[in-house]
């Protein structure tokens, strides 16, 4: 089934859920950081109640208590308190060194709970992602989903230990910088409202703009990333068919994208600071021009002193926590639209993690078992190469029965999507340890049959039993234990060889992955390698041919040593040389056990017990090799047409 590109084009989120985000965000958060956020705001607290008092002495502590009782004759005071300035100071100094000290404590506790926090959620989200259908995947592009463990999760690390912190912050030093001015003068006050006003209307009209264009540069860079993945997996064949130019096309069409979005998002955010700056400076100097008319109006009798208070210590105040109260309105609405964007990220984290798992209603298990004296398995806790079908029953009871490979399939009908069907009416019968074959063109349904037998995907209509067991009854890890798989495409993982081998059976002895080797005929090339099975593969296995890969991945299903085989184009890649040397190992795995091939060569399966002929998601011819030509149908002519085409 083609995966499903992502959608690239900016949702802006509404209100409600921005707020279900941030809640469900800040729920995870506080209950495995609770301790750490508590005492982060509090030093936060203290950072910026240290900032003001520092604007405060400047102002109306240093002039009106210090340098003016100084000038006139008159005692020093600290708030009120006879003080010396040089006493003054060092309280001052004490103050300043707590908001230091707390600041650095501050940093230091949000980026443990970001970094905690970002660690935790990749854990859960890679957890929760082993448990998704196959389907899940077929639909996204890795690239996409890779996106979500690095730029998503990121932009919420930076959330939490940038963003939340300085917006705080910024809102608690302008609550306290509003509440010294409001002691201070109200008429100064009016003024720096006004400005906070049309400051305020601005950041909100511009950040309403540009808040799109964030969630549109996330969505945007899931997508290249997606696209860039899915283009450096396929260079060969772009290279094979000369594709490179419209591939270029293709990625110029998502990045140009991708830059419009960042561009407009930072045109109208990079134009908050300027002018915001600006009118912090225009406020600068009509609360110095005010300041001063009311002085002079004060000392010309115009003005009563009981009413305005005023003074040059008030003034100088205002002048910095006038600016203090405005200039986080900037700092905030740029912080605000970092929150969009993490909120954006969320939601693709959270749509992930909330992504259903695969839904498995068996019980009945495949476990290893013993013959008791009368023949009848019984249930043993080691591996014993013995297999039974463990079946509980509503009245408590619970009967086991060997497992012989008996397949079935009733009127399957299955499809990828409502509406276009791939199968229609499969009926087959296996029986234990025969070999079936299923030969057809492209889209015949040949590869999806194996899924549906893995469970991969549901059927819509009909039964697929298992030894006359009703799969959807079998536990899904079982019937795939049951049923060992060697597909087309290899998968080797950064490790050694030993242990991709082993991957088809953890418990596995090193005498049981070489005996699994050998059956492959994959030991001779790998003792050639340079440390023989302790040769760390990289990048798939990329300095293996790509028969050496394909041979692995047959040892690696000997290793597991399966009851039942599905074997996908599992020698297409292998020369005809390397096939005779398989084809004996091949057999000896499947000897005694029932065996379903897709085979691209029809040399490959003329040996095979039956042979299904599919056509558009239908049999339309089965029999053996010898029967199947001497109808002279659809067999015969992909017979002497020499080949079968590829699914």
């Amino acid at each position: 089934m083609p995966r499903m590109r992502a959608d690239s084009r900016a949702k802006k989120l509404s209100g409600k859920e921005t707020l279900s985000l941030m809640k469900r965000l800040l729920g995870r958060m506080f209950k495995s950081y609770g301790w750490q956020i508590a005492l982060a705001i509090v030093c936060i607290l203290l950072s910026s109640g240290a900032s003001v008092a520092g604007n405060l002495f400047m102002g109306t502590i240093l002039i009106d208590g210090f340098i003016l009782p100084t000038i006139h004759g008159e005692p020093t005071s600290f708030l009120g308190i006879p003080m010396d300035l040089s006493t003054a100071i060092f309280v001052m100094i004490g103050v300043y060194s707590i908001g230091i000290i707390t600041a650095y404590a501050y940093q230091v506790l949000v980026s443990i709970v970001g970094q905690g926090t970002q660690k935790k959620i990749r854990d859960e989200l890679f957890s929760h992602m082993e448990t998704l259908p196959l389907s899940y995947f077929d639909s996204r592009t890795h690239g996409d989903m890779m996106s979500v463990y690095t730029n998503d999760i990121d932009t919420l690390r930076e959330l939490i230990s940038r963003v939340m912190p300085a917006i705080l912050q910024s809102l608690v030093t302008m609550v306290m910088a509003f509440v010294m001015m409001a002691t201070l003068s109200w008429a100064l006050l009016l003024v720096v409202i006004a400005f906070f006003f049309v400051i305020l209307t601005f950041v909100l009209r511009t950040s309403k703009r540009s808040s799109r264009y964030f969630i549109g540069q996330q969505r945007g860079l899931g997508a290249v990333n997606g696209y860039i993945e899915e283009m450096t997996a396929g260079q060969k064949v772009i290279k094979v068919f000369n594709h490179e130019a419209a591939t270029k096309e293709g990625f110029d069409v998502l990045n140009d994208n991708l830059c419009a979005q960042t561009t407009n998002a930072a045109k109208s955010s990079n134009i908050m600071g300027p002018v915001v700056n600006n009118l912090s400076n225009l406020q600068f100097v009509v609360l110095a021009l005010v300041g001063a008319l009311l002085i002079v109006g004060i000392d010309a009798g115009r003005i009563d002193p009981n009413v305005v208070n005023m003074n040059p210590g008030v003034i100088v105040s205002f002048l910095m926590l006038g600016r203090q109260f405005v200039m986080p309105i900037n700092q905030i609405a740029m912080n605000i639209n970092m929150v969009i964007m993490a909120m954006a990220g969320a939601q693709r984290i959270f749509e992930m993690m909330d992504a259903p798992s695969e839904k498995d209603e068996g019980y009945v298990l495949l476990v290893n078992a013993l013959e008791d004296e009368n023949g009848n398995p019984v249930e043993s806790e080691t591996r014993t190469g013995k297999w039974a079908w463990k079946h509980p029953h509503q009245d408590g009871t619970t009967t086991y029965t060997w497992l012989k490979g008996k397949i079935n399939l009733y009127d399957v009908d299955f499809s990828y999507v409502p509406g276009k069907r791939i199968l229609h009416n499969v009926t087959l019968y296996a029986e234990p340890g025969q070999k079936i074959a299923f030969v057809g063109p492209t889209g015949a349904g040949k590869t999806t049959i194996t899924n549906l037998l893995n469970r991969f995907y549901d059927i819509d209509d009909g039964k697929i039993r298992f030894d006359d067991i009703n799969i959807n009854k079998i536990k899904k890890s079982d019937l795939r234990r049951a049923l060992g798989m060697v597909l087309q495409e290899t998968n080797l993982f950064t490790d050694t060889v030993r242990e991709n081998i082993r991957y088809g059976n953890p418990e596995a002895t090193d005498e049981q992955v070489v005996e699994a080797a050998k059956l492959a005929n994959a030991d001779g090339f790998i003792r050639m390698l340079p440390n023989g099975y302790d040769t760390v593969l990289t990048g798939a296995g990329a300095g293996l041919s790509q028969g050496q890969r394909q041979l692995l991945s047959i040892a690696r299903a000997a290793c597991a040593n399966p009851p039942a085989l599905i074997l996908d184009e599992a020698t297409s890649s292998i020369d005809s040389r390397t096939e005779k040397l398989v084809a004996e190992g091949m057999d000896a795995i499947m000897k005694g056990r029932t065996v379903f091939v897709i085979a691209h060569r029809l040399s490959t399966i003329q040996d095979s017990d039956v042979i299904m002929v599919l056509e558009q998601g239908e049999i339309i011819e089965r029999g053996n090799h010898e029967s199947l030509l001497k109808q002279k149908g659809k067999y015969y002519t992909l017979y002497t047409g020499g080949q079968v085409t590829e699914e």
